[in-house]
């Protein structure tokens, strides 16, 4: 006698193997930091390869080391053009798992793609409101500038085209910050422009965001920011909800909140560059997200 489960035809069959392919993972894309590469993702990688085996895990190979220099709409334009055949490869949508600077990066693709399928936003100790502070980072690429003074040269035109100037936050100084960075201001909708209703409806089809950081991160300034927190011109830190963009709701994440969208993981003890290479960091706070 023939197994009814293949016979040719049988529904049941069809709804097993259906079963298989919801069952499956998402895949997930990451994206790297300033001065990293796909090689400093390999741990990462093989987390989520060994917890949840057959994880479609895509390190994106562009703007690696140096070029993670060059200014934030060149990179996300060029991550958007390779992430984009890999969510038409999946109907189900896919996780975009981005570190430090790649933060910011995959915030700018939610807001400026539309019809995208992204259906988890991890976002890994990333200055997601901004950086303002004297860290390694700073003092290697403006030798013998200090915070309150990079300023002079970030929102200069010619700044504009050093990716950390895209994010550079000067709270002393908000209204050139305002007037003449063309990123985070417009990201976070801070300056009026055309696309901000647009923008707003791309980043609100996002299920899920989750924001990692942690109080020793030692690059992050203030650590909060990885948190939707930032200075005041006090530098006392304002925390997410108190922040005008999000009171004024002008990206849609007062909305995301609201939704019970929103999740936030701190961890104590973990420095910038060890956050994805830390274990203990990816069960406790990134595990769970990528099914």
């Amino acid at each position: 006698m023939k197994n009814p489960l293949i016979m040719r035809g049988s529904p049941l069959l069809f709804l097993l193997l259906a079963g298989v392919c919801v069952a499956g993972y998402r895949p997930v894309i990451i994206v790297h930091g300033i001065f990293d590469g796909p090689k400093q993702f390999e741990k990462l990688r093989n987390f989520i390869c060994k917890v949840h085996p057959g994880t479609e895990v895509t390190v994106i190979d562009l703007y690696n080391n140096l070029a993670s220099m060059k200014p934030m709409w060149k990179q996300v334009q060029g991550f958007r053009e390779a992430i984009g055949p890999i969510m038409r490869r999946a109907p189900d949508g896919i996780h975009l798992l981005c570190f430090s600077q790649g933060g910011l990066i995959c915030r700018a693709l939610l807001s400026t793609t539309p019809n995208h399928n992204v259906n988890t936003f991890i976002s890994l100790s990333s200055p997601i409101a901004g950086q303002f502070g004297d860290t390694d980072y700073l003092k290697s690429i403006f030798p013998g500038y200090m915070k309150k003074t990079v300023f002079k040269i970030c929102y200069k035109p010619l700044g504009q085209k050093v990716s950390i100037c895209n994010y550079w936050n000067d709270p002393h100084q908000r209204p050139l910050y305002l007037q003449n960075n063309n990123f985070l201001p417009i990201l976070n909708g801070d300056r009026t422009h055309s696309n901000i209703e647009s923008w707003r409806d791309n980043f609100l089809r996002l299920k899920k965001l989750v924001l990692i950081g942690g109080p020793d991160d030692g690059v992050i300034t203030p650590w909060q920011s990885s948190l939707f927190g930032f200075f005041d011109c006090n530098e006392n830190v304002v925390e997410m909800r108190n922040q005008e963009f999000y009171k004024n709701d002008t990206f849609g994440l007062k909305t995301l909140d609201t939704r019970g969208k929103v999740s936030v993981c701190v961890q104590s003890g973990v420095k910038h560059v060890t956050w994805h290479s830390n274990y203990t960091v990816f069960m406790n706070c990134i595990e769970k997200w990528l099914t």
